[in-house]
């Protein structure tokens, strides 16, 4: 019978270094690219957040000071038309004159505090919005990157 002669897939005489060291190298070069292009867009997506929770502190901020100098208005209006009614009351002549004057200040008073939570509840409405715009603009923008990869 005659044997045929194979080469040995894992003897050293088929083992090339030069190929190995190439292949190597492509694998290096491939991982640093790789880890270059991961660093950019870690680095891009810290910078987007510090800017979105920039923007979103401002908007906050900002937005305190509005909601802070519509109550202190509606404080003083409060606080006005009390001290108008209470000199009112002090040229009051009768009872009936008295409940008259103190029931439509009552009324007056209740309107003007419904009125009064409705603006404050706009601009605490607006407020929320331009607070949280940042961020939706931020999650809108991740979402839609995620979806073109």
């Amino acid at each position: 019978m005659a044997t045929k002669k194979t080469d040995d897939v894992f003897s050293l005489a088929s083992f090339d270094p030069a190929k190995v060291t190439e292949t190597f190298r492509d694998f290096a070069e491939k991982g640093a690219a790789q880890s270059k292009e991961a660093y950019s867009k870690m680095k891009t997506a810290a910078e987007d957040a510090t800017k979105t929770v920039e923007a979103t502190i401002e908007s906050a901020q900002s937005g305190t000071v509005e909601l802070g100098l519509k109550a202190i208005d509606a404080l003083r209006t409060n606080a006005e038309n009390s001290l108008s009614h209470m000199e009112a009351l002090l040229g009051v002549k009768s009872v009936s004159e008295l409940f008259e004057l103190q029931t439509a200040f009552i009324r007056k008073q209740a309107e003007l505090a419904m009125e009064q939570a409705k603006s404050m509840q706009e601009a605490t409405r607006k407020v929320a919005e331009t607070v949280t715009k940042p961020g939706k603009d931020a999650a809108e923008k991740a979402i839609s990157g995620f979806k073109k990869n």
